[in-house]
């Protein structure tokens, strides 16, 4: 990518600024606030936008930082560029009442979308955080950030992987990071759910087991009292049947005993009548006396009858009350007998559910067999990233040595860096911890780390941007480091305050386009 030319519409301190640019190095040259840091700011959003903040952060944002100093409601500018042999005219509008942005083919008029990631594509799928950790380098923020080793991370995993950097590997760990999340949400869910149906079933168990104590005890005091019952039935029976036999014994003329004192009277009464009345009245007393003694035998033997009767009849009541008695218990034992069963039943069909629910179920064995294939993918792919970014660790170490040896004359020969990007160097034969270096040269080191990277990473070369990169540098340092870009096959934008750049690259003979800022 070649960036022809920069139209700052209003933007910033600038309106209707137009900066042109050409291969090789750009030097754009001012004074301080004269608008460096603008057109750093300015290329920056134009290639990926730029919205303002929310609440309190909006009022020192980006967005609020550089609004037109003049009429900000026209807030917008164009980006003239060249990529895959054809130019592009790009052009934003970033205030929120005509806020929106075109891309356009300068050649053939041809329409380009953005929401349809036409402009990603051009620009080789470069994201804005590898951009600042990459390409371009802001007043004194020459060192990474982390997001460049994730970047290099997924390149590493995906290029040597499969040939292509499109897959991202800290995407595809964040998603089953994510996935595992879910899948644990959905397994608690279940664990819950189970421990639901489980205190179901406890609770349901205790009930069936306080009714079957119940029933048991109800059962212990039944069966007592049918014992009581039976008993007492028994010896009824056994006193009726003695009764009984006792009667037959006594024979049919029992009932016909008169007392003695019956008879004496009897015999009493004729004699005094005898004595007293004279014929034939005395012979009528004694049939009359006769006459009311037999009717009063007849009506003792008649009552006799009716009482045994009645006590027979009585005792007969008794026996069938208590067989009445006996039967109403024998069919409470029963019933309550079968209401034990049918509660222990219940109960045993509540102890197999929990002991079904002990054991996992087909759903949450599912559940299990995908963690661990989560688990599994997630493993594979860091063992994976792991081997390919070893692989890249040696390419990404050999091209930073080699351009921080181009800048240093030499000094510093090799170049470690881990997973994380931290640092060390080997110079004099020994290796040396970035935090003892000098400050230059940690930007040196940086610059070289952001160099190699962006040649690993873009298939695409962008143009590298440094705004007062080399406030540190010395003047050794610096003519190699002018000399290494003046053959980078890229384009080189320089923003600077200083002589210094112009001077050694024009003692060097380098060939440069200036253009000042006033």
């Amino acid at each position: 990518m070649k960036i022809n030319s920069l139209e700052l519409e209003n933007f910033g301190r600038f309106r209707e600024k137009e900066i042109h640019l050409t291969d090789g190095i750009n030097l754009i040259y001012g004074k301080n606030e004269s608008g460096k840091s603008t057109v750093h700011t300015f290329l920056k959003g134009m290639l990926f936008g730029m919205a303002r903040g929310r609440g309190r952060a909006a009022a020192s944002d980006r967005f609020s930082r550089y609004e037109p100093w003049e009429n900000p409601t026209c807030y917008a500018g164009k980006l003239h560029f060249q990529c895959g042999g054809k130019n592009f005219c790009l052009e934003r509008h970033f205030d929120k009442y005509a806020k929106g942005a075109s891309l356009f083919c300068e050649d053939d008029g041809e329409e380009l979308s953005l929401e349809h990631g036409d402009l990603e594509m051009l620009l080789g799928g470069i994201r804005e955080s590898d951009y600042e950790n990459t390409v371009s380098i802001g007043q004194l923020k020459a060192a990474v950030g982390t997001s460049l080793a994730a970047e290099l991370k997924d390149y590493a995993a995906n290029y040597y992987a499969a040939g292509t950097s499109e897959i991202r590997i800290e995407k595809a760990k964040e998603a089953l990071k994510e996935r595992k999340k879910e899948l644990e949400r959905d397994m608690k869910k279940e664990e819950a759910k189970k421990q639901t149906q489980r205190e179901r079933i406890e609770q349901e168990a205790s009930y069936i087991w306080r009714d079957m104590r119940r029933l048991e005890k109800e059962l212990s005091e039944v069966k007592e009292e049918g014992d009581v019952c039976k008993r007492k039935l028994g010896e009824k029976e056994e006193e009726v049947r003695c009764r009984i036999e006792e009667e037959e014994q006594k024979g049919r003329f029992d009932n016909w005993r008169i007392h003695p004192l019956e008879i004496v009277s009897m015999f009493g009464a004729v004699i005094l009548s005898f004595l007293l009345f004279s014929r034939p009245l005395n012979f009528l007393v004694v049939v009359v006396v006769a006459l009311a003694e037999g009717l009063y035998i007849w009506n003792c033997l008649k009552d006799g009858k009716r009482k045994k009767a009645e006590a027979l009849q009585k005792e007969e009541k008794e026996l069938c009350e208590l067989k009445e008695t006996l039967q109403r218990h024998t069919w409470a034992l029963e019933k309550r007998k079968e209401d034990y069963r049918e509660k222990q039943v219940q109960y045993e069909n509540l102890q197999e559910q929990a002991e079904e629910l002990e054991s996992a179920g087909e759903e949450y064995q599912r559940y299990e067999k995908r963690h661990r294939a989560l688990d599994l993918a997630a493993e594979t792919i860091c063992i994976l990233s792991g081997e390919m970014q070893s692989r890249l660790g040696r390419d990404l170490n050999e091209r930073v040595s080699d351009i921080l040896k181009q800048i240093t004359g030499g000094k510093y020969e090799k170049v470690w860096t881990d997973e994380e990007l931290n640092i060390h160097v080997l110079g004099g034969g020994r290796r040396i911890p970035l935090y003892q270096l000098s400050k230059g040269t940690i930007e040196q080191i940086y610059l070289s780390l952001r160099l190699a990277a962006a040649e690993i990473l873009y298939e695409e070369r962008m143009p590298l941007v440094l705004d007062d990169t080399f406030a540190y540098y010395d003047d050794s340092r610096l003519k190699n480091t002018l000399a290494f870009l003046a053959d980078y096959p890229a384009q080189i934008i320089i923003l600077t305050c200083h002589n210094r750049e112009e001077e050694t690259m024009s003692g060097l003979g380098i060939p440069f386009r200036k253009i000042e800022l006033v």
